[in-house]
């Protein structure tokens, strides 16, 4: 989990509640073992306002990993934006929840 606090992506522990002074791309560049990383963005967290493109765009770049985008996802074009960026994987909660976006719409979203 991450959260922006003046532009910069810091970890935040204790169920979103304490963000640390951790910067997410340091945690990630120091710790190479890593392969998977869900990635929730908890400012864009339930709020279907699109997910932070530019912070997994960073993190795919710079990374070899596979990324979970969550966080914000509110739409197909959303779903389809990750995938430009090479993001293959991502959490879609409240836009189900919400019937923004349907089941039947997921399953043809490869």
């Amino acid at each position: 989990d991450f959260n922006l606090v003046n532009d910069t992506p810091l970890l935040a522990v204790n169920g979103w509640t304490k963000n640390t002074d951790t910067n997410l791309y340091d945690f990630i560049n120091n710790n190479k073992w890593i392969k998977n990383i869900l990635a929730t963005d908890i400012s864009a967290d339930g709020t279907l306002s699109g997910p932070n493109l530019d912070i997994y765009k960073n993190l795919l770049t710079n990374n070899s990993i596979n990324l979970i985008a969550s966080g914000g996802i509110g739409s197909l074009e959303d779903i389809n934006n990750l995938k430009l960026i090479l993001c293959n994987e991502c959490v879609v909660g409240k836009a189900i929840y919400e019937n923004k976006i349907s089941l039947k719409e997921l399953k043809n979203a490869n």
